[in-house]
């Protein structure tokens, strides 16, 4: 049985919502209430941008980062969705929205005629998990960015912008009240929900909702949804796997430096073992081991 409403979160469905021209009110109320413009800040309009600032750097991929546009001021702004943390991820932000405002420039005359850019990241996980004492994060679920004087702490410099809605820190449960929580709630929970809940039943949500409805979608548009879907689960497995490979070959290493720190031969078939071990509770029976043995045999036993 199909869900009701469909995975906001995946780029099929987060471009649907946000990247037609048709629907580009959803977009500008969303940079609105994520960038808190108020009074003459506020967008009236947007023109969509081509995706000619695409990088294709394969570990990045789960990077929803083809919603680009600009408004009447030339302000311009880049949404991305990101779903998984990989590496690279801060400084990816940081290398499009600068590429933004960068590719203004055609010659050196123009300087004066750049526009500011927004960065606007929606992440399906957390960025800053540290907490105070209270055990509240330090940084909060919507975080804005901006270059400071490190003596004064006054804020200057503002060209390029970030602002960050990191969804794991919503704690609103099922009944956000600012537009950011229901910006958070409606991202986190729509693929879970059978009917419009009253917090999102005024617009923009409820509109963003029924574009999200899987049963407007076409067969050709389900078996996208259904591709993208499992491209994000294979990526998170493999993404996984990598990690895991990562702190395995760490404890490798550690556990060869130690043997050597200490002065323990090792024959070819311990290495060999080594190599072939994919236990971290193992690794780390070896490495404890390690720590007071005085042979290999004593380390392996």
């Amino acid at each position: 049985m199909h869900a009701v409403f469909a995975d906001p979160k995946t780029d099929f469905v987060f471009k649907r919502i946000f990247g037609a021209e048709t629907r580009k009110s959803l977009l500008i109320a969303l940079l609105n209430h994520l960038l808190e413009f108020e009074g003459d800040q506020r967008i009236l309009d947007v023109q969509h941008l081509t995706g000619e600032q695409h990088v294709d750097v394969a570990e990045l991929k789960l990077s929803i980062v083809d919603v680009k546009c600009t408004d009447a001021t030339g302000r311009r702004f880049v949404v991305e969705m990101q779903v998984l943390k990989v590496e690279g991820f801060e400084k990816r932000v940081v290398y499009n929205a600068s590429k933004a405002y960068v590719m203004q420039l055609r010659n050196a005359e123009e300087y004066p005629t750049l526009c500011d850019v927004f960065g606007v990241t929606i992440c399906n996980f957390n960025l800053w998990a540290d907490k105070d004492t209270q055990g509240h994060f330090r940084v909060p679920m919507l975080s804005r960015w901006r270059m400071q004087e490190q003596h004064s702490g006054a804020q200057g410099l503002p060209q390029v912008q970030y602002a960050f809605l990191e969804l794991p820190k919503y704690e609103a449960g099922d009944a956000p009240k600012t537009l950011v929580e229901k910006w958070a709630y409606f991202f986190r929970e729509a693929k879970n929900l059978n009917v419009v809940p009253s917090s999102l039943s005024d617009a923009p949500f409820r509109e963003a909702l029924e574009v999200s409805r899987t049963a407007g979608f076409s067969a050709d548009e389900w078996e996208a949804y259904e591709r993208a879907k499992m491209a994000e689960q294979d990526a998170r497995g493999a993404l996984a796997i990598e990690r895991q490979e990562g702190k395995l070959e760490g404890k490798r290493e550690a556990l060869l430096l130690l043997l050597a720190h200490r002065g323990i031969n090792l024959m070819e078939e311990d290495r060999a073992r080594i190599s072939a071990c994919t236990d971290s509770a193992i690794f780390n029976r070896w490495f404890q081991r390690a720590l007071t043995a005085t042979s290999a045999a004593e380390v392996f036993a």
